[in-house]
């Protein structure tokens, strides 16, 4: 597979957004890590997760930034595609580890038993890592004929439709058998969090069947899916840690 021409401003663009989301992938795993001793016994497990998702993605994101800075060089003539494809696989071995992980560190700071809450960590995961697998084909194909791109995707919904069905009404006893409301509110604005950044993903996979192409496709693409992955992993990570910090004051009192 061939890089497709990029103008140096759509190159800086990637180039930008790829470093700013290692950066916060970094400083998120850190500051979530160094915040596990403050949290309840029962909640370690839900921070060292979240810490796991941003340590995870900080590690491809930077697989995925060397793949880029090797795909073009930066000359006298502007920016050129070398013999060495893009390779963002990276960012759906990211996905494949990390989505379950997003899922279970909710589960883990919700009002669940401890057989329910293994349920739910293992269908939920399962779910999702279904979810990366059946659109990954489908990520390969970015121009010519987009019916493959069109089935996988639309094969990749049914997976998502269940987690996004059991995120915002399957768990809502779970949700409501929290008695402080500002737990409870805290776990709705992450199950939200969740669903609403996850709704971006399969939106920015359609680009290229909205007409998008060449280097114009590629931009998008890792636009859309650095800044998901912000909101997805640190954003709702930072919800998480709000939980546990709100779970370990209540048992203290």
């Amino acid at each position: 597979m061939t890089n497709p021409p990029m103008s140096e401003t759509q190159f800086t663009l990637v180039y930008d957004a790829l470093s700013f989301s290692l950066a916060t992938m970094m400083a998120s795993t850190i500051f979530f890590w160094l915040r596990v001793s403050s949290a309840g016994s029962k909640y370690k497990s839900a921070l060292i997760i979240t810490g796991l998702v941003t340590f995870i993605a900080a590690y491809h994101y930077m697989r995925i930034f060397n793949s880029w800075t090797e795909a073009y060089t930066w000359g006298a003539d502007g920016v050129t595609p070398t013999d060495i494809p893009f390779n963002d696989a990276y960012r759906y071995m990211d996905w494949l580890l990390t989505v379950p992980l997003l899922l279970v560190e909710i589960i883990l700071v919700m009002k669940l038993s401890p057989e329910d809450a293994q349920g739910k960590s293992m269908t939920l995961g399962s779910a999702a890592a279904l979810m990366i697998i059946l659109g990954y084909p489908g990520e390969l194909v970015t121009s010519g004929g987009l019916g493959k791109r069109w089935v996988f995707w639309a094969a990749a919904m049914l997976p998502f439709g269940y987690i996004v069905q059991t995120l915002m009404s399957g768990l809502s006893s779970a949700t409501e058998a929290e008695r402080d409301p500002n737990i409870r509110d805290l776990i709705k604005m992450a199950q939200t969090a969740t669903v609403i950044s996850w709704c971006t993903y399969p939106i920015v996979y359609l680009f290229p069947m909205l007409g998008l192409e060449g280097g114009g496709v590629v931009v998008g693409i890792q636009l859309g899916y650095s800044l998901s992955d912000i909101i997805s992993k640190c954003g709702v990570g930072c919800i998480v840690y709000s939980i546990t910090m709100a779970k370990t004051a209540a048992e203290a009192k």
